[in-house]
């Protein structure tokens, strides 16, 4: 997990998603590439007859502010003990992660961008979300991993694992009744061939699946919870809600590792 890459467009928690990157380099020494974007769509201006076109002198304003802060981004990125480089794009946020993500072991995004979800079905690398205001700092004191048996929650675990072998205390946690798939004692029996030695919890749904496994992940005092993403379809989870969908909606320091 060498190469990082760091979402740097907007203030709403850009020091926490960066603070987050730079530690994750500094522990396994890595390299933090941080994204600049500029949506063009936003820019594309409609006329009576259907047509589309740019409104340039706004386009070429945007432009001149997407350099002005990939400059600043440097600047700030220079001051670290960090390999680093800075992209400049314009296209969609999603899209422009996913295709840097082509290159990269992981992404880094915070909550207030609202990116994470579209970006773990889209991106083919797994995404750490961390809250706006609580950078997530390497190597991790405890984690859980929320376990039902499916093959996300698998590629998930196993996408982890660069973070787990340095984490202090893992937990494994599946609620009983949803277990299918891979049983947990496969998942524990992986892990401890790469010196990771999970404690197994295996709980009673109370309520919904989501709500027994927060409550477990609270009590726990995890900083980061890895888990597979949106193992029913996005469209089901908006309509119906899920475990993905509830853990993206919560507030609170938690942060999110995220593979499908």
């Amino acid at each position: 997990m060498k190469s990082i890459l760091v979402s740097a467009d907007g203030p709403a928690g850009f020091n926490a998603r960066l603070e987050t990157a730079l530690s994750l380099a500094r522990s396994i020494g890595g390299h933090v590439t941080a994204l600049v974007n500029m949506p063009i769509a936003a820019h594309v201006v409609m006329d009576p007859m259907g047509g589309t076109y740019f409104a340039s002198e706004a386009l070429d304003r945007i432009r001149d502010d997407r350099d002005q802060r990939a400059e600043a981004v440097k600047a700030r990125l220079a001051r670290e003990d960090v390999a680093f480089d800075v992209l400049s794009v314009e296209g969609d946020p999603v899209e422009s992660l996913a295709s840097a993500a082509r290159f990269a072991d992981v992404v880094v995004v915070s909550r207030g961008e609202g990116l994470a979800g579209d970006l773990a079905l889209t991106a083919t690398i797994p995404v750490i979300r961390v809250a706006d205001d609580a950078p997530l700092a390497f190597p991790i004191e405890k984690a859980c991993i929320a376990w039902n048996g499916s093959e996300e929650a698998a590629f998930a675990l196993r996408s982890a694992v660069p973070l787990l072998s340095r984490c202090g205390t893992v937990d494994l946690i599946t609620v009983i009744d949803q277990m299918g798939g891979f049983p947990a004692a496969d998942a524990l029996r992986y892990l401890s061939r790469h010196d990771i030695h999970a404690q197994l919890q295996e709980i009673e749904r109370r309520g919904s699946t989501e709500e027994t496994l927060a409550v477990a992940v609270g009590l726990s005092g995890a900083s980061l919870l890895v888990m597979g993403a949106f193992g029913k379809s996005r469209m089901r989870e908006f309509l119906f809600g899920g475990v993905t969908a509830h853990f993206l909606d919560g507030t609170g320091p938690l942060a999110l590792f995220l593979a499908h």
